[in-house]
């Protein structure tokens, strides 16, 4: 069982104050309780520690209904590209990835059409000019089809000049980077070299078959707001994408779910979440116990290299560093964080609702899951402020 691979601590051996952690955890059950979405699962690390993981409802599982447990795996979608550029950085600390040179430098494939400027920065934040690429998610784990995509793809933008968030494109070619120079699968890599060092079994990038019935399959609930309801709610409605509802059922077929999607097709639990996180914190000097990254690696993935570069839809700082969002001063629920956050707190949130960050200044981190993708998010984005906001302040108050 998952409480029994990460023993949970007492909340005040590391400094969560207990009321509080109830607070979180019945706001994180509530949408479950009251019928919108069929299961969740949250899991607040501090110290190393996972304190608390608890699941609520049910789910289909390979359209079976079963109850969902701290065994139930999700999908994490977007959260991914945090575990992705996080491989990544691993290649940057060892020297054999530098990013400041052009992506076709290393992939040639990928130069043509107008590409050829494209800097390997570019692609962890958001400002290399091809959002809207289209990759059947399917084809994946064929290189050579890989490849030929690559090869189409039309540059939209000048490199650098705007912001603008590419769902999946840019992260396929972060794993084709990491294929090259590693000589191992995307999905090999992040298993040796995070996973199971971490002791994180159950993060994948990639499932395999056997573990498919564990995973929760994705449902949509809920009505789609109306234009009035994003004029009183002081939101612009945001403009279509390739994350269609169909894109995102897609990831209940075999064969996405084994493709592992560089950029939103990783798998795991709320726990893995957490404590992927908490090694986020802590570096290959801690004193929590050594981690997997260098001290500079680690302040060098958390700097803010989108500059003054806004957010389309919200006019806020895109605040991007390489494969991470950084809560900042400004705006900061508008990218997934609570009011309690630090300026400081890192992370990346995904489809659906998907929770994953962690505040340097108070050594929290938290993973929030759920396979019931709200058609309202309006909806969806006020539960993840709520949630972020109570975790973000659960700390025991006292000297």
């Amino acid at each position: 069982m998952t409480q029994e691979r990460f023993p949970i601590v007492a909340p005040e051996t590391v400094g969560i104050d207990p009321e509080r952690l109830a607070a979180l955890i019945q706001r994180a059950s509530r949408e479950v309780d009251e019928g919108l979405l069929p299961s969740a699962q949250i899991a607040i690390a501090r110290h190393g520690q996972l304190v608390a993981m608890h699941t609520f409802g049910q789910a289909q599982f390979q359209g079976k209904t079963a109850p969902a447990t701290n065994d139930t795996l999700y999908c994490v979608f977007s959260a991914t590209k945090a575990i992705t550029s996080a491989a990544a950085w691993m290649l940057i600390e060892e020297g054999r990835l530098d990013i400041d040179q052009p992506v076709a430098n290393l992939i040639p494939e990928f130069g043509a059409r107008g590409k050829e400027a494209v800097r390997i920065e570019q692609l962890f934040t958001h400002t290399a000019g091809f959002p809207n690429a289209p990759f059947p998610p399917n084809v994946f784990l064929d290189r050579e089809k890989r490849l030929e995509f690559f090869r189409r793809w039309k540059l939209e933008w000048e490199p650098g000049s705007r912001f603008v968030y590419h769902p999946s494109s840019s992260m396929y070619v972060v794993a084709e980077l990491i294929e090259r120079i590693s000589g191992q699968t995307y999905a090999d890599f992040v298993r040796q070299r995070i996973a199971l060092p971490l002791g994180l079994k159950d993060l994948r990038c990639g499932l395999p078959g056997s573990e498919h019935a564990r995973l929760a399959d994705i449902e949509h609930v809920g009505n789609a707001p109306t234009a009035s309801d994003y004029e009183a709610a002081g939101m612009p409605q945001p403009p279509e994408t390739e994350v269609t509802e169909d894109a995102l059922r897609s990831f209940n077929l075999p064969d996405v779910r084994e493709a592992g999607i560089p950029g939103g097709g990783g798998t795991m639990t709320a726990a893995e979440i957490a404590l992927f996180y908490q090694a986020l914190l802590r570096d290959s000097e801690s004193s929590e116990g050594p981690g997997l990254w260098q001290p500079g690696t680690l302040q060098m993935a958390r700097e803010i290299r989108s500059g003054d570069l806004r957010d389309p839809l919200f006019g806020n700082l895109a605040n991007r560093a390489l494969g991470l969002m950084i809560a900042g001063d400004e705006k900061r629920t508008f990218r997934g964080f609570g009011h309690g956050n630090s300026p400081e707190s890192f992370g990346h949130g995904g489809a659906g609702g998907q929770i994953a960050w962690a505040d340097p200044a108070t050594g929290i981190s938290i993973g929030y899951c759920t396979n019931g993708h709200d058609r309202h998010p309006i909806r969806q984005a006020r539960r993840s402020v709520a949630i972020s906001s109570l975790a973000a302040t659960c700390l025991q108050e006292g000297p």
